[in-house]
């Protein structure tokens, strides 16, 4: 398993509400839901490295 950093995330509360939203829609945790957001954008802007582990996941 890949190690993880943490860091601070300021997000306006309106921003968190409507991620926290969708997290649950999605059976997600807010955290869960922040990384899939971000693995979704660096997937879709090709920034991602080949065989990334990653990049399998949902």
């Amino acid at each position: 398993m890949s190690k993880k950093k943490a860091f601070a995330l300021r997000l306006d509360e309106s921003m968190m509400k409507a991620i926290e939203k969708w997290a649950a829609d999605e059976f997600r945790s807010t955290n869960g839901q922040l990384e899939w957001i971000i693995r979704e954008s660096l997937r879709k802007a090709g920034r991602l490295p080949k065989g990334d582990s990653m990049e399998q996941k949902d």
